[in-house]
């Protein structure tokens, strides 16, 4: 087991080997009902949510702290799946769970005529965390390999070349100390079809329909190819994919929470030390 699995013990195994995107992996291989390292069901999992995001929101905490203390790391954590795969639901009960000064969201739409003006990364390099701070990037700079391929927006001589752009993009960020996350929430089309159906079922899920959606389905196949050649294609000791099975919430939850936990146990991290003397500053305090 990993660094992270000495210190939350619901895990039965951990997850981090199975997950992670090595030489070989085939992306229609995984079962997207899987729960790889945890043997418990939905109704384990929500003490298991509870007791990890203690830990992640104390780590976290800390992390920014030593920000203040002249740390310069950072933390990317970029979340990219099929619509309906649950982007939102990490947002909110995984990242959710920390201290909101320390986290920077952007959710990543389609670009602005000015945005494609430059380079498909010079809209990404605005977003970046700064020092002790979580970036999450919902949706990312894999769209611009992934729906201009599959949409067939640009040549592919010049998506290809993107990969490539990608790698050299993401080795400069933790050259610079960003330890970089990348997940793919991988469900199945039947899941998704369901939970698309559960939103036109439900007048409080209305909002959260999107009739294109519907358009994007009927090019699954095209998105899973694509999904697997940048899988295969940007998936670096620098900056490794994981794909997580999807088809259950709670375990896609639990599992990037795990990925969190484990980037920070392993950088090892210490609250910064008074800068002042602390018996001075009780006698200042109780003299006051």
């Amino acid at each position: 087991m990993g660094a992270k699995a000495k210190i939350e013990k619901f895990w039965t195994g951990d997850p981090i080997d199975s997950l992670r995107v090595n030489p070989g992996f085939s992306l229609a291989d995984v079962d997207t009902t899987s729960t790889p390292g945890f043997d418990g069901k939905k109704k384990h999992s929500v003490e298991a949510l509870r007791k990890g995001a203690s830990i992640f929101r104390h780590q976290q905490e800390m992390f920014f702290a030593g920000s203040q203390d002249g740390d310069e790391r950072k933390v990317l954590l970029v979340l990219q799946a099929m619509d309906t795969s649950g982007k939102g639901g990490i947002v909110r009960h995984v990242v959710g769970a920390a201290d909101p000064q320390g986290i920077d969201h952007f959710a990543f739409k389609a670009p602005t005529k000015a945005e494609l003006s430059h380079d498909f990364l010079w809209r990404i390099r605005k977003q970046l965390p700064g020092a002790g701070r979580i970036g999450v990037f919902d949706r990312s700079h894999y769209e611009d390999v992934l729906i201009t391929r599959v949409r067939e927006l640009f040549p592919l001589e010049t998506i290809d070349e993107r990969y490539d752009d990608i790698n050299a993009f993401e080795q400069e960020l933790t050259d610079d100390g960003t330890t970089v996350i990348k997940v793919m929430l991988h469900i199945s089309s039947d899941e998704q079809k369901s939970r698309l159906a559960e939103r036109l079922d439900r007048p409080d899920k209305y909002w959260k329909y999107n009739p294109g959606d519907v358009d994007e389905r009927l090019h699954w196949p095209a998105y899973q190819e694509a999904y697997q050649v940048a899988l295969e294609r940007t998936s670096t000791t620098a900056a490794p994919w994981f794909v997580i099975p999807a088809d259950h919430k709670w375990y896609a939850r639990l599992a990037v929470q795990h990925l969190l936990i484990d980037a920070l146990t392993r950088m090892e991290l210490s609250w910064p030390e008074a800068d002042y003397d602390i018996k001075t500053e009780k006698a200042r305090l109780r003299a006051s």
